[in-house]
């Protein structure tokens, strides 16, 4: 497998899956400036939404979007325990928390990389992150991940997107319980590896 990644994007929770499961890959770096792979490919022809992840099978496919990959991802190591057998509630369970990471936390705090965001439309989106952790740090209550007690790849995505709150500089204060929780994942060897591979650590 190969995947496309650009350093602390949404990509890095699949590279955290990946590593987390076991699983050899390469790593491609992409230049979203210029749309250009470091091994030079046309990133538009790998994947022509322009935008990473992508990750190349081992029989040529091609398959993209976060929520996609990290299942396809646990998937191939069950054992891994990174998601819930196929057809349990639990799995929907784990969609549920997939689905909402992707389109109410990812692309709240996404907009904020747009250079030509407003000061208005900015203070709308990071009001609504806010209530976004409110929801977060209630549905986690006591449990140590997610899911529970078992960490899985939505763990993977929400600790990718919460390291975006510190590129911002937005304050997290009111949230003790996500800083505590997002130092947790931190700790994990496989976060480790992933972030000293794209350069976020030393």
């Amino acid at each position: 497998m190969k995947l496309y990644y650009y350093p602390g994007a949404c990509s890095m929770a699949v590279h955290i899956a990946l590593r987390e499961a076991g699983i050899a890959f390469e790593l491609d770096k992409v230049d979203l400036a210029k749309h250009l792979t470091a091994n030079g490919e046309d990133y538009y022809k790998i994947n022509p939404k322009g935008y990473v992840p992508a990750l190349r099978l081992d029989d040529d496919q091609t398959l993209t979007e976060d929520a996609v990959l990290l299942q396809y991802v646990a998937d191939q190591k069950p054992a891994s325990g990174l998601a819930p057998k196929t057809g349990t509630m639990e799995r929907y369970r784990l969609m549920e928390w997939l689905n909402f990471i992707s389109s109410e936390v990812h692309k709240t705090l996404g907009a904020l990389f747009n250079p030509k965001i407003t000061p208005e439309w900015k203070e709308d989106r990071i009001a609504l992150f806010g209530r976004r952790c409110d929801y977060i740090v209630k549905a986690l209550g006591s449990k140590p991940f997610l899911m529970g007690d078992q960490f899985t790849v939505a763990d993977a995505y929400l600790f990718t997107i919460l390291g975006w709150a510190n590129l911002f500089k937005l304050d997290m204060s009111k949230w003790p319980a996500l800083t505590e929780y997002a130092g947790r994942i931190a700790t994990r060897p496989a976060v480790k590896e992933t972030m000293k591979a794209e350069g976020l650590i030393k």
